[in-house]
């Protein structure tokens, strides 16, 4: 089971990093999709590169893990909602929800719910 919670700590950090950096046009269109401002946009975007640093740095120092997946879950879970919101289809759904169920694992082991 830790292999499992690492494999899903680096798969959510380093895909959010990449979508954050490298992807950020589809976030710019996503956000005004959703109505949000460019500044929640800006904000969010900083907290969570901020939460995948945390999520990797949690690698070598794991009192970090927990406040790295518990906000990338709360990301997710706003991101769950905006999409609902505005009633995308499913596929846009997806990989939020799929983020949101990996960091919620990577909560459950770290606190140890899981075992």
């Amino acid at each position: 089971m830790f292999e499992l919670s690492l494999l899903f700590q680096i798969i959510v950090s380093v895909s959010v990093f990449i979508v954050w950096t490298f992807r950020y046009d589809n976030v710019e269109t996503e956000f005004k999709e959703f109505g949000y401002s460019n500044l929640l946009r800006n904000i969010v975007g900083a907290l969570k590169i901020s939460s995948s640093t945390l999520l990797i740095a949690g690698i070598w120092y794991t009192d970090l893990i927990i406040f790295g997946s518990i906000s990338m879950s709360f990301f997710m879970l706003c991101a769950q909602i905006s999409h609902f919101k505005i009633k995308n289809a499913v596929i846009k759904f997806l990989p939020s929800l799929i983020f949101l169920l990996m960091s919620l694992y990577i909560t459950a082991f770290n606190c140890g719910y899981i075992s």
